[in-house]
């Protein structure tokens, strides 16, 4: 085990695995840093680059960018007073009174020291609870695999938003977007309407970053904020009041790091809520409670220090047991398969040296993340406040060349659009997302598991194994306390930083007259899966019909609360929720994304990206011709040196150019 270790630290310290790792980190502290991007959105536009690359370099790259997002995201929360990703909402409130009080330098240096204390905490629980899950791995079978597939997709739906109902919808819909192409039964193809593009199922990187991304990047385009309340000459203050801050609370650094930890083991709850339980946890914890959310340094260091560490936990019920603990854990599970690995027993046997090394990279991430922040960072101050117009039409590079990576056709770029367009109206709708992906993910797994299980035993003998019983109490459990969590959070916190009331951390955020299109638009997929399925073998309808019943039922329920809470609302004389985009910004954008494909089919991408870029910064971001030039030849080059030249990606064959 002892020459394991070694090698595996020693497999990421070379060429070019350390490579990338540095890559990664680097990239990884722009998304944290810029608010509208995050650890999710880097490992969505990330994850097509690690097609080509062995498996330890693809996840230092990977694991590298998500390991420090939670440390760079600090600086929006101090400096702008608005969280820069899901992880630092808690750091706000005592975070920005701080800046404003002129000490945004010593909150920026204790949360960048807790946050690489917190992220070595969390990296070497991963390593040393390898060990003690050996046995318990080894004894899952098909059966116990099932039963955790429905597990997982239980608790993420259930806790990953404000409504276990949307959750459970959401989770229902990945599964039956995981039947389209061949049955793995019978090879019968399943909702693929004769296209020949579908048979082979819908490729998961354009879902992924149309779920995720796309929605973020239209959030920059229609907002361009960036206006920052903050004098950066309050940056250059000492960050070593800070340390020591940190070192002085050492005791409560080691409890928020163990808070994160026990956080990441629990599939579903992610980084959006451990930094809340911290933070509440600190205040119930102190004797004089007088300066929360005044900027009281506690309030910074505990929720920095949880969400980092819980990162490392994170990966344990996502390597061992094919359970992502967050959402980015999701996209994790499908870069682990791209490489053709599967989560259980062979990443803590055969391929234990893989898990290691996703240790070690977690480890010398979060160091050297932590010291880079703290060497550059007035620098990287500066990124937050870069205008959202500026970095749109790179994103939308990366993110239509990434689509493209997945079979290099026009139907990834189909695929990206429709659901992005989804995944808008889900996040307009407050219907988690996560489920979704987890639920293509795990489809087809949990179909192969359940077949393998009912000719194994000749029917359901296997639902008596001692594992599959406890698991199975234990999604009773996780429903029921769910539930429980539900009806305690409809109250709200005292005001936030701004004076506005501000709903708790799972709460409902968006009106229920957005989530009425979404949920007719799903209640009539399902149903219309169900009577196709009907007409299908046994053997390979049996999960589509089922999913379609199950979520058709569903479906209505979450209609019926929906329009019980509009009329509530009208009732009261309340909008409901945070307002939408406008319509016309969301079309205007829409527009700008259907261009991208019309001059692709008569021109190729070399020359219709580039062109997007151009003009995107010259009319709708209104910089002149001094900018929108160089950034197109920019992007240009970014399409023959990556693309071309590295990554030496089939090009559309342009119409007009053949």
């Amino acid at each position: 085990m002892y020459d394991l270790i070694l090698s595996s630290l020693a497999a990421v310290l070379a060429w070019p695995a350390i490579g990338y790792l540095l890559l990664g980190t680097i990239l990884g502290l722009f998304f944290g840093a810029v608010p509208g991007l995050s650890g999710l959105v880097g490992m969505a536009i990330l994850l097509p680059f690690t097609f080509t690359m062995e498996p330890v370099a693809a996840f230092a790259f990977l694991l590298g960018m998500y390991a420090v997002t939670t440390t760079s995201d600090t600086l929006a929360s101090v400096l702008l007073g608005i969280p820069g990703t899901s992880a630092s909402q808690a750091t706000i409130l005592d975070g920005y009174p701080l800046a404003k009080k002129g000490e945004a330098a010593r909150a920026l240096g204790a949360a960048f020291f807790v946050s690489a204390v917190g992220g070595l905490l969390g990296a070497l629980f991963l390593g040393l609870s390898i060990p003690v899950l050996q046995p318990v791995i080894l004894a899952f079978a098909q059966p116990e695999f099932f039963m955790l597939g429905i597990l997982a997709l239980t608790m993420v739906a259930s806790l990953s938003g404000g409504s276990i109902l949307l959750g459970l919808v959401s989770a229902l819909f990945g599964l039956l977007i995981s039947y389209i192409g061949y049955s793995p039964t019978d090879a019968i193809p399943r909702y693929t309407f004769d296209v020949i593009y579908l048979f082979e199922g819908l490729p998961l990187i354009p879902v992924i970053l149309g779920l995720f991304a796309l929605p973020e990047v239209l959030a920059l385009a229609v907002g361009n904020t960036s206006i920052s309340r903050v004098d950066r000459t309050e940056t250059r203050s000492r960050m070593i009041d800070g340390v020591r801050d940190a070192v002085r609370n050492w005791w409560l650094v080691l409890r928020s790091s163990a808070i994160g930890c026990y956080v990441g083991l629990l599939p579903g709850l992610g980084g959006s809520i451990v930094d809340w339980i911290a933070y509440g946890h600190v205040v119930q914890s102190s004797r004089d409670k007088s300066g929360f959310g005044e900027g009281d340094i506690r309030g910074v260091i505990a929720p920095e220090a949880a969400n980092n560490a819980q990162k490392g936990a994170a990966l344990i019920p996502t390597v061992t047991f094919g359970i992502p603990g967050s959402a980015p854990m999701a996209i994790l599970l499908g870069a682990l398969l791209i490489q053709g690995l599967q989560p259980g027993p062979q990443m803590l046997t055969t391929k234990l040296d893989i898990t290691l090394s996703m240790m070690w990279t977690m480890v010398i991430a979060n160091v050297l993340g932590a010291g880079l922040l703290f060497l550059f960072s007035r620098y990287l101050v500066r990124l937050t406040f870069v205008p959202g117009h500026l970095i749109v039409p790179g994103v939308c590079l990366f993110l239509f060349m990434g689509a493209w990576l997945a079979t290099s056709n026009m139907g990834d770029w189909g695929v990206l659009l429709l659901f992005g367009t989804l995944g808008y109206l889900m996040k307009r709708g407050g219907i988690p997302r996560a489920p979704l992906v987890l639920g293509i993910i795990l489809g087809p797994i949990m179909e192969n598991a359940l077949a393998i299980s009912l000719s194994a035993y000749n029917g359901y003998g296997w639902i008596a194994r001692p594992i599959v019983t406890v698991l199975a109490v234990m999604v009773v459990v996780s429903l029921a306390y769910s539930i429980w969590i539900h009806v305690r959070r409809r109250s709200v916190v005292p005001a936030d930083v701004s004076g506005a009331r501000v709903p708790r951390p799972g709460m409902l955020a968006a009106r229920p007259l957005d989530q009425l299109l979404p949920l007719v638009i799903l209640t009539g997929v399902f149903v219309g899966a169900a009577v196709l399925a009907m007409d299908w073998p046994a053997n390979s309808a049996r999960f589509p019909f089922m999913t379609g019943i199950s979520g058709a039922a569903l479906a209505v329920a979450a209609l019926v609360v929906s329009i019980c809470h509009l009329q509530a609302d009208h009732a009261a004389g309340r909008g409901g929720g945070t307002s939408p985009q406008p319509l016309g910004s969301v079309l205007h954008f829409a527009l700008w994304m259907l261009a991208i494909v019309g001059v692709t089919i008569l021109l190729g991408q070399r020359i219709a990206l580039p062109l997007f870029a151009g003009l995107y910064i010259l009319v709708w971001g209104g910089y002149g011709w001094r900018v929108a030039v160089p950034y197109a030849l920019g992007c240009l080059a970014v399409l023959i040196l990556i693309f071309d030249q590295v990554v030496a990606v089939s090009w559309y064959p342009a119409l007009l150019l053949r």
